[in-house]
């Protein structure tokens, strides 16, 4: 008898986990837990920086960390396609040729078993005093313990870790001589910091868009950083009449209401992130997104790094310029 195997004609009938194994040739199904690989778009990418991850949306996306790009699954592949492909309507269209060519071909019935895997969260933690390390560590972006008391950065000897596991509470414990937590002004952790660690450096506890509890809103320029730490860096800059936030990450985007909101309380707005490939992308997209200048600081990696390797004195002398040509050209940032 012959067989035959229906051929599909619309997107939407091709698996969205299919195009991820697919594609990045994962060594694993997909059903509901989130992988991360080395990233496909950078070829100097040494440590896997791109997840792969189940949305709210019960439908897999990707965030590449180390070039800044996310998105769906047709995203992905306009982006992977080479010659690049321009529309999301010709993506489809390959996609759709690719799966008919897969499913002639191989033996797979499609069917997956989802469930979505459960994530550690952080439950408690331990803060302890102030010590020599913590004083050398951050004195070497200049950054103090007034400072740090104000934008609310204290050690912790440990965190609590748990989650639930086939019907099972499951936890850990992480202890280190070396990290902070990130408070807000009500006393809730919103991120812990590994500064030696160079996986999984930042745990992100709640949403929280960094520094926004110390703004005035009383000046006329804001400033967008990349992390609290080049927040508090850009602090010791000595500016007036300009101060600074960072969101979540360079590829966590302040949702489009608070831009909206900040640019009535401010005469200008700036992104000043990290020179690489990911934080460059990130300030292209706030600019298309919400038409917003960018300051590219071409001294270290980043502004408080800029800071540790030369001088508030040199950084300030190559940043101000820069600051005045970008957020208003009669304006001055104040001496």
């Amino acid at each position: 008898m012959l067989t035959t195997k229906s051929l599909i004609i619309d997107i939407t009938e091709v698996p969205r986990e299919w195009i991820f194994e697919h594609y990045l040739q994962l060594q694993e199904k997909l059903t509901g837990q989130d992988v991360k690989i080395k990233s496909v778009f950078n070829k100097n990418d040494k440590t896997p920086s791109m997840c792969i991850y189940y949305a709210s949306n019960s439908t897999y996306k990707y965030k590449d960390f180390s070039t800044g790009k996310s998105g769906d699954a047709i995203n992905m592949i306009m982006e992977m396609s080479d010659p690049p492909l321009t529309t999301r309507g010709e993506t489809a269209h390959k996609i759709i040729e690719d799966y008919n060519a897969f499913i002639l071909n191989n033996k797979d019935d499609g069917i997956r078993h989802f469930k979505k895997k459960s994530k550690y969260k952080v439950v408690d933690f331990t803060i302890r005093s102030w010590s020599n390390f913590d004083e050398k560590y951050w004195n070497k972006f200049h950054i103090g313990s007034k400072l740090l008391e104000f934008y609310k950065v204290a050690p912790l000897s440990q965190y609590k870790l748990q989650k639930e596991e086939d019907g099972k509470i499951v936890e850990q414990v992480i202890k280190s001589t070396n990290m902070y937590g990130y408070f807000r002004k009500d006393g809730s952790l919103y991120k812990i910091y590994h500064p030696l660690v160079k996986d999984y450096k930042f745990i992100k506890v709640q949403d929280y868009i960094q520094g926004m509890d110390q703004l005035t809103m009383k000046v006329p320029y804001l400033i967008i950083c990349s992390s609290l730490k080049d927040v508090m860096a850009f602090s010791k800059l000595g500016y007036k009449n300009a101060e600074a936030i960072a969101p979540d990450s360079e590829n966590t985007m302040i949702q489009e209401h608070v831009i909206t909101a900040l640019k009535h309380k401010y005469q200008g707005i700036c992104t000043l992130f990290d020179n690489d490939p990911a934080g460059l992308e990130s300030m292209k997209k706030y600019k298309e997104k919400y038409n917003l200048p960018y300051v590219v600081l071409e001294m270290s990696k980043d502004l408080s790094d800029s800071v540790r390797d030369t001088t508030l004195t040199k950084v300030r002398e190559t940043l101000t310029p820069m600051l005045k040509e970008k957020l208003m050209k009669q304006a001055v940032i104040a001496e």
